[in-house]
């Protein structure tokens, strides 16, 4: 490879925080409440967070389960209040009934991060057309990275997928990194990187005890190993 392929790895929490980043995360994502697939946390966590680590974090906007936008004007008014909190990237993602992107919900949100970066979430899995996604988002402000398990049951059902995606990158459209996150195992590894991907997201793999334990160094230091240094 011909550089550091990046490990991401979900926190919750300051103990989160600086374990992943002991094990040697590069970035973190910064969710609260799991049990919805992961919501925006609130503005004290990120300012404690962005004092106790000095990686990358990267915030999710989402204010419920599912991938609709909901209260579009709350979301902008909690991304503000994040950025006041020295949040300066992001995660978010919205479809509209059909499946497709909301295109207005994303326009409003990237207008507010105003050049911010941020990763487009797993919504693209759940999305009638992935490829038409990509084109209607390929040159909006900020958008860098595409968080995907390659299909919505996760890795093992998306791995073609995300084979074929990762040899199209630099290609029109798929020009953000492919970060491979959704049931993701170390097998996984070797295939992806053979296909050019360079960005692994972690959640569950990183907690031995489960969602009920914090992140272990320990085991993000397994897949920092497995992925290079």
């Amino acid at each position: 490879m011909s550089k550091r392929a990046v490990l991401e790895v979900i926190a919750l929490d300051v103990e989160d925080a600086v374990a992943a980043r002991a094990g040697g995360a590069d970035r973190l994502e910064l969710v609260t409440d799991m049990a919805a697939d992961g919501l925006t946390p609130s503005a004290a966590t990120v300012t404690a967070i962005r004092a106790a680590v000095d990686i990358d974090v990267r915030v999710m906007l989402r204010l419920a389960d599912g991938f609709a936008a909901g209260d579009v004007q709350r979301l902008v008014r909690v991304a503000g209040e994040l950025r006041e909190a020295g949040a300066d990237q992001f995660v978010l993602g919205f479809l509209d009934a059909d499946g497709d992107v909301d295109l207005a919900a994303v326009e409003r949100l990237a207008a507010v991060l105003d050049g911010c970066r941020w990763t487009f979430h797993r919504a693209i899995d759940r999305a009638a057309d992935r490829g038409a996604l990509r084109k209607r988002l390929a040159d909006f402000p900020g958008l860098d990275t595409y968080l995907t398990a390659g299909a919505a049951g996760g890795v093992d059902a998306g791995l073609d997928v995300l084979v074929a995606e990762g040899r199209r990158q630099g290609e029109p459209g798929y020009e953000q990194q492919l970060l491979v996150g959704g049931g993701l195992r170390l097998e996984h590894v070797p295939t992806l990187l053979d296909a050019g991907i360079d960005g692994f997201h972690i959640g569950g793999a990183a907690r031995p005890a489960g969602w009920s334990g914090p992140v272990s160094a320990e085991a993000v230091a397994r897949w920092r190993a497995v992925l290079g240094d």
